[in-house]
Parts: structure tokens; C-alpha cells; sequence
């Protein structure tokens, strides 16, 4: 890709930890936005988690720079605001009020610089919730998503960050759209997303679902599939895979592949809906049939036909999937030894966002950052002279690698 990408030129300065504002502040960086992370002079808590909590900041800092200060000093203040006068966007997610005690808040920041754009990433939006403490697992309870990925009875938080994740995507979207928005009026503007409304937009489909059947929607272990053949097959030697049938003109595909004359004959089973209806009793056929064939072959007879297939994968095992590797959807990644739980240097692979510009994907340009890897240059940017920024680091304001 050229090196000049879609928001070269626009500077982000985030107060961001954990998954929320990370991801959106990545997404501007990726897209090419100037991403300046605040972080205090140990650095953001995320970089110390273990656990499932272990990949947040190196997945979700790259491209990113590091400005490590004390923002509680007078010093350390001044150095912020500074730089929030060369920002286009400011982002964060910490809880209500915290950015306004620090002096950072969205009316103290329009003061000195009219035209940012102020991100806000929170549990709810205004409203009678938003003083609750909110978490991605909290809100997918409260908001049906848990409900309906369990099974009956024993709602399940979805296997990943998605309020999060979503959330962040969804205030780099506001980001963007305010920034045009300027572009036209000069303004600045507030933009704000939650996890709590990202939630029920995720299952605004099952509420749909409710409103037009007078039915409610089932978790989805237990649901009505709205396809035939749509399901996971246990086959030979205990290997699991995902098959499906999902038109009319795939079903007679499939019948003919495997020799189901019997099956595409049964006028009971001719259209979609009729199989819907019919799958207390067929799917028992099916899954017996198969039974004794391997995964690999009908991976393979389902990928000649164009027929809806899937291997049960593990998210390690997609450091090696060929399709990621021949489209360049991994790309290298070093993580200091500041970065993650670890503690020493990791080379890894690290997935792209899932956008592709004029032909091209937006690759890394900068691994996740050390703790203050980009405080000199930035104060020097800034104006701060080789001597102000020792004394700075010598009374405790900034943290220089």
C-alpha cells in the first residue's frame, strides 16, 4: 500500500486501557491516524494481565505510540494539554467522571482545542444504567446475548470480546463520521459508544424475531434454524464438522452428491421450510449416513460442490491456515517484554483488521509500543528541549525507555 493511507495527517491522543477504546484507537491507526497513547509511567494495567486477558495489549496497541506521564503533576498536565492542542480525536474509556477529576474533560479539552472530536467509550449511554460498573460479561448477561448462546438454562458468555471489540469499532465509525462532519462545519463533536446498547443491537435480530412471530427466540442450542441443514456432524473417528444446506438448488446438489434419491424424492422435504419442519427426523438420517465418513472427505466433496462446509478450528491452529497466509491476513509482530504478561520479547503473527484498501490490507506499521517507547520524541515535537525533558524525567513526570 502507498505510504500515504486513508487518515494520514490525523492525529488521536487516547486515554484508553483494557479492550474498548484500544480497539478503536487500532482501527484509526491501522486506517493510518497518527495514535498517541497516554499511559501513566508504569505503564496501562493491560499490559500485566494473564490469562484470557494476556493477548488485549498486543493485539490492540500496534501502530500505536507511547507517551508515559504523570498526569496528576502540574508538569505532566501541561505536557498533555499541549499535545491535545496538535490532536484531532480524543479518546477514552475509563468510568464517568474521571477524565472531568483529571482535567481532561470533553468541555475542559474544547476550550483549548474547538475543533476535536471527543470519544467516549462506556458501559451504557445516558440514562438510568450509566453509573452501573459495566463489563463485556455484564452487559451480554443483561442484554440476552448470554441467554441466547447457552443452552437452555445455562446462559453462556459469547467465546470473545465482542461488546468490546464492537464497541470500539463502533466509536472509530462516530470518529469518522465527526470528522467529516468538521470537515463541512469546523466543529467539533461528541461522539459516544456503549457496551450495553452495542449488546442489544446484537440481538436486535432475536427482538425482531419476537416482534414479527409473537414467538420468543430460543437460545441457539435449542432454536428453530431457519435452514434444513444446518448443524455440527459428529463423523468417523469422533472428528466433528459443520455442514449445511441452506437453498433449494443446494439441496438437490447435495442429494446428488451423496446418492440421496430417496431423500430429494420425499415431496415432504422438497422445499426449505418443509425441511425446517422436518428435521426431528431428518437430521437422525443424516448424521447416520455420515457417520462413516471422515471429515477430511466431506470437507472435500462439499468444497467440489460449492456446498456450505466448515472444520471445527481452534484459534491457535489459524496461525497456520492457508487461506490467512496466502492473503497475507498475518503479518510479523514483535512484542517487547513490557507488552504482555510474558515478560521477554515475542515474535509472533498478529491478524489485520478485516478491510482491504484499493487491493491492498492494512498492514503493521509499528509493533505495540514499550512503556514511554515515544515520549522524547513527542516532548521535542512539542518544543521541549533535550535538557527540560532529562529534568522532566528526573523529577518523576515522564518515563523515557
Amino acid at each position: 500500500m502507498s505510504e500515504s493511507l486513508p487518515l494520514t495527517g490525523i492525529r488521536v491522543v487516547e486515554f484508553t486501557h483494557m479492550v474498548m477504546g484500544p480497539t478503536c484507537g487500532m482501527i484509526l491507526a491501522d486506517l493510518g491516524a497518527d495514535v498517541i497513547k497516554v499511559e501513566p509511567l508504569t505503564g496501562d494495567n493491560t499490559r500485566k494481565l494473564m490469562g484470557s486477558g494476556a493477548g488485549f495489549f498486543p493485539l490492540f496497541n500496534r501502530n500505536k505510540k507511547s507517551l508515559a506521564v504523570d498526569v496528576k503533576t502540574e508538569a505532566g498536565h501541561d505536557i498533555v494539554h499541549r499535545l491535545i492542542k496538535t490532536a484531532d480525536v480524543f479518546s477514552e474509556n475509563f468510568k464517568s467522571g474521571t477524565m472531568d477529576k483529571l482535567g481532561l474533560g470533553e468541555k475542559q479539552l474544547r476550550s483549548i482545542n474547538p475543533g476535536l472530536i471527543y470519544v467516549s467509550h462506556k458501559g451504557f449511554l445516558p440514562g438510568p444504567y450509566e453509573q452501573r460498573t459495566a463489563l463485556d460479561e455484564v452487559v451480554q448477561m443483561m442484554g440476552g446475548l448470554a441467554y441466547m448462546t447457552g443452552p437452555q438454562g445455562r446462559p453462556l458468555r459469547a467465546g470473545s470480546s465482542v461488546n468490546d471489540i464492537m464497541g470500539g469499532m463502533f466509536g472509530a465509525i462516530g470518529a469518522l463520521a465527526a470528522l467529516h462532519e468538521r470537515g463541512k462545519t469546523g466543529r467539533g463533536h461528541s461522539v459516544k459508544s456503549a457496551l450495553f446498547e452495542n449488546n442489544v443491537f446484537l440481538v436486535a435480530q432475536h427482538m425482531m424475531q419476537y416482534a414479527v412471530t409473537g414467538k420468543p427466540a430460543a437460545p441457539m442450542p435449542n432454536r428453530i434454524s431457519a435452514w434444513g441443514i444446518y448443524d455440527v456432524f459428529t463423523v468417523k473417528d469422533g472428528a466433528q464438522i459443520f455442514l449445511s444446506v441452506v437453498s433449494d438448488t443446494q439441496w438437490q446438489i447435495f442429494c446428488d452428491e451423496f446418492g440421496f434419491s430417496d431423500l430429494f424424492n420425499n415431496q415432504s422435504l422438497a422445499s426449505n421450510n418443509q425441511r425446517v419442519q422436518a428435521r426431528d427426523w431428518l437430521m437422525p438420517i443424516l448424521r447416520e449416513r455420515f457417520a462413516n465418513l471422515s471429515a477430511k472427505q466431506l470437507s472435500e466433496r462439499f468444497e467440489a460442490r460449492g456446498l456450505p462446509y466448515a472444520p471445527i478450528t481452534r484459534p491457535e491452529e489459524l496461525f497456520d491456515d492457508p487461506h490467512l497466509k496466502a492473503t497475507v491476513g498475518l503479518v510479523d509482530v514483535t512484542i517487547p517484554p513490557d507488552g504482555s504478561c510474558a515478560n521477554a520479547t515475542v515474535s509472533t503473527q498478529v491478524p489485520l483488521i478485516p478491510i482491504e484498501f484499493d487491493g491492498q490490507r492494512l498492514g503493521v506499521r509499528h509493533a505495540p509500543p514499550a512503556i514511554g517507547n515515544d515520549t522524547s520524541t513527542l516532548l521535542n515535537e512539542l518544543g521541549f528541549t533535550p535538557e527540560e525533558i532529562a529534568a522532566l524525567t528526573a523529577q518523576g513526570v515522564i518515563h523515557t525507555p
